[in-house]
């Protein structure tokens, strides 16, 4: 059973933080290391990635820089700021009360008390 694309829309831009505080990385290095992760749920087309990334770089969340790699190919990659690491923070902690909830009603509303 695959998974309700726009489950994966809500938090891609949040893996994508995640992997690049991790290390920078470029484009398909990103697409390759999530799907690895997620055993392929998360298997994105870069078509889906690249605007993600160009929307986070003109908030300043990612910076990005060319370095050549080494069979002489000039890659872009990206880098987490300041500004994206508090992002993630924010959206990790959102993510956590948002699945603490939706697992406590899936679970029957345990831990929840009635009247």
């Amino acid at each position: 059973m695959g998974i309700d694309k726009s489950l994966l829309a809500g938090s891609t831009t949040t893996l994508v933080l995640k992997l690049l505080e991790e290390k920078d990385m470029y484009g398909y290095e990103m697409i390759d290391t999530l799907s690895k992760k997620s055993n392929h749920t998360f298997d994105l087309k870069a078509g889906t990635l690249y605007p993600i990334l160009h929307t986070l770089e003109k908030n300043s969340l990612v910076e990005s820089y060319e370095k050549k790699a080494e069979n002489e190919r000039i890659r872009k990659y990206y880098h987490l700021t300041k500004k994206g690491k508090k992002m993630l923070q924010e959206k990790h902690q959102e993510w956590v009360i948002y699945s603490t909830a939706v697992n406590k009603i899936l679970k029957g509303g345990t831990g929840y008390a009635t009247v």
